[in-house]
């Protein structure tokens, strides 16, 4: 078995990456001290969309998957290739849109989507009551994080239940027998997928378990939030003060993040396909170097990668996190940064708890402030870092 753990310091510069729902940073309590936080929904999310991660595989785009509730839609799209009427094609496309559970209250259909934002800019304007209502976009009630080829080989087989039972028959049709019935057939062969999992409910795509764990970040010091209040001028009336005014949190913080890549999970996830499953781990990890949450970027520009890169390829599976060496918030003095006071946190916890436990692994890394542990090779770049590492998976 083996278990690959990568261990990140990266000190962001004022930010306000990842919002909760007052739109202030997220942050957290660890060893009674308030810290920044993100989220790994927020970490994963700018990994996926990340051009560093899909650039690894333009030649094989079918290796990528999609999360949306736009199975209906995307059904119907491919009905177009069948020689069918449009009664029918509704009613298939009608059918997909009952795959997936969702929470009470979580309708099927649902019109416009737009943003807070958006919605708020529309306050205020005359609605053109001679337009025509748009139609209601109809979604599955569940979000599905589904491939290309999933989406295919569904309605392809839509459209043979409805040939081989007529009208009556596809409108009887039992769709949890179906889903059960089908079940074994959905086997994504997805990186995104074997790497961060899927879960549905009612539908027949079957559920991965996640190869890739990934942490919430957190921040290796205490913190406290601050706030920034801003104003915007009217360019055109001439009129003195300002037209706007607006306040904004933020704070700043060098954060700890941490993921663990179990590599035969993954191998399996992939139906046996160790080329993949190395070229996935090398998309991964080079994304995680570089990805940044998108949150008020605009504003703030916090575009730091990681001072601290540490990779442990281990033998056995036993996940471990180093969280624990920052229970004590660090500190930062005149002489000492907080990124070097964590690197140095971080390098006497180490080798402490793995002795402890008889913990082995293989080590490498990056870094700009000092840090060495015994056995570990210090790269200078990255692509050596990422070189050195399907080797020893």
């Amino acid at each position: 078995m083996t278990l690959i753990a990568i261990h990140l310091l990266q000190n962001h510069a004022p930010s306000n990456l990842n919002r909760d729902d007052n739109g202030d940073p997220k942050d957290c309590l660890f060893g009674g001290h308030r810290r920044a936080r993100i989220s790994s929904q927020a970490l994963k999310r700018s990994v996926r969309s990340s051009g560093i991660f899909t650039n690894y595989f333009t030649e094989q785009p079918e290796v990528l998957a999609v999360r949306t509730q736009l199975l209906p839609s995307e059904v119907q799209r491919r009905l177009v290739q069948f020689d069918l009427d449009d009664q029918v094609k509704a009613v298939i496309v009608e059918a997909a849109a009952k795959f997936g559970k969702a929470d009470k209250n979580t309708p099927v259909e649902t019109g416009s989507d737009d943003s807070e934002e958006e919605a708020t800019k529309s306050k205020g304007k005359k609605s053109n009551k001679d337009a025509a209502p748009a139609a209601p976009t109809m979604k599955t009630k569940q979000l599905m994080f589904l491939t290309a080829a999933e989406i295919d080989q569904l309605t392809t087989e839509l459209v043979a239940l409805y040939r081989e039972k007529g009208a009556t028959g596809f409108a009887e049709t039992k769709w949890d027998k179906f889903h059960e019935k089908n079940s074994d057939k959905y086997i994504p062969h997805s990186v995104d997928i074997a790497m961060f999992g899927r879960m549905t409910t009612s539908s027949p795509f079957k559920d991965i378990e996640a190869a890739v764990q990934v942490a919430h970040a957190f921040s290796t010091h205490a913190v406290e939030q601050e706030f920034d209040f801003y104003t915007a001028v009217d360019d055109i009336s001439g009129e003195a003060g300002a037209g706007f005014l607006g306040e904004t949190a933020f704070n700043s913080a060098t954060y700890y993040k941490y993921i663990n890549i179990h590599w035969e999970g993954l191998v399996e996830n992939l139906q046996g396909d160790a080329s993949l499953t190395i070229q996935a781990v090398r998309a991964l990890t080079h994304a995680l170097m570089v990805a940044i949450p998108s949150g008020k970027q605009n504003s703030f520009a916090a575009h730091n990668l990681p001072d601290l890169a540490l990779i442990e390829v281990r033998p056995q599976n036993i996940a471990l996190s180093c969280a624990n060496a920052f229970v004590k918030p660090v500190r930062a003095t005149a002489q000492r940064s907080l990124i070097e006071a964590s690197a140095e946190e971080l390098q006497a916890y180490i080798p402490q708890i793995n002795t402890m436990y008889g913990l082995t692994a293989e080590r490498a890394f990056l870094s700009t402030v000092p840090f060495a542990l015994e056995g570990a090779q210090h790269f200078r770049a990255l692509d050596e870092l990422l070189e050195w590492l399907p080797v020893n998976a």
